[in-house]
């Protein structure tokens, strides 16, 4: 394959993760209607991914064993991010969800910056205090103080939070490959959703039925979501740019925006609107650095 239609694939694939993800809030919410609420459903979906990518792991087995134990805590900590963020759709509005999540390269360059003393140029300054501006508008639209509210925000925040602390080990150690990677993935994903299950909500009673119904779901949404989705953006992240594999990302949130508008009649103030749409040019100012850095 050529590098311009690698790139063309990459980019694609990237793209086809970011409209996936936008709906993959469907799914979750069609498990808790069926009975697995809390992070019932999650722990289902992701259980369901680590029983999928087992054979891969095991196969792999011995990358796994030399691979250093802060690399294997980074990929934890970022399925757990995701699991926080999973289950965080049951108890909030979709696209301030994802809008919440959407901070975390906030997160990323403070960290970077004060914890691993790596430089922060100008434009990534200027995206920390409009990413902060724009948290606090979307927040706040109500009047009230700009906090989160509800189970379902806190946890898309601190999920976000945990995702950038995740994506920093792994940017400065990680030498895994996709597979055994996103195994490893969706293995903390499953350990923290069983974990919270029994405190959000009591274990569900369900029929077989019901079982046989929620057990083909859950197969396919960990299979195609956390499965292939995420080890096709491994492969793609690698071979292209930073800043084009955010932007491309951010399909994510008019995805998810739009969906929760058509199919849960969920729909986003002006004022949040706004403050959603200052957070999103936070993030393209935090990967202008890059992509200038990587031209020169």
């Amino acid at each position: 394959m050529q590098p311009d239609q690698r790139t063309l694939l990459a980019s694609a694939i990237v793209l086809a993760t970011g409209v996936l993800w936008g709906v993959y809030w469907l799914p979750v919410r069609a498990l808790g209607e069926m009975g697995l609420t809390g992070a019932w459903g999650t722990s289902a979906i992701t259980a369901a991914t680590v029983a999928i990518l087992l054979p891969a792991a095991i196969r792999e087995r011995r990358q796994l064993a030399r691979t250093p134990p802060v690399v294997l805590i980074s990929v934890v900590l970022g399925g757990a991010a995701f699991a926080l963020y999973s289950i965080g759709f049951l108890y909030g509005r979709v696209a301030i969800i994802i809008l919440l999540w959407f901070l975390s390269p906030v997160w990323s360059t403070l960290i970077g910056r004060y914890l691993m003393g790596w430089p922060t140029p100008g434009l990534r300054i200027i995206a920390i205090v409009l990413g902060l501006a724009g948290l606090a508008i979307m927040l706040g639209a109500d009047g009230t103080l700009p906090l989160p509210r509800g189970a379902g925000e806190w946890m898309s925040l601190m999920g976000g939070i945990l995702w950038s602390f995740s994506t920093t080990g792994i940017r400065a150690r990680s030498t895994l490959t996709a597979l055994p990677a996103t195994f490893v993935f969706a293995l903390g994903a499953a350990v923290t959703a069983l974990v919270l299950a029994p405190t959000l909500e009591p274990l569900p009673s369900l029929t077989s039925p019901q079982v046989i119904t929620m057990t083909g779901l859950a197969l396919l949404t960990g299979g195609l979501w956390w499965g292939l989705s995420l080890v096709g953006l491994m492969w793609a992240a690698v071979r292209l740019e930073p800043a084009r594999v955010s932007i491309l990302l951010m399909t994510e949130v008019l995805v998810g925006a739009v969906s929760a508008a058509l199919f849960a009649d969920e729909t986003l103030t002006g004022v949040e609107m706004a403050g959603g749409a200052v957070v999103l040019i936070a993030g393209l100012l935090e990967v202008l650095p890059v992509r200038t850095t990587r031209t020169a």
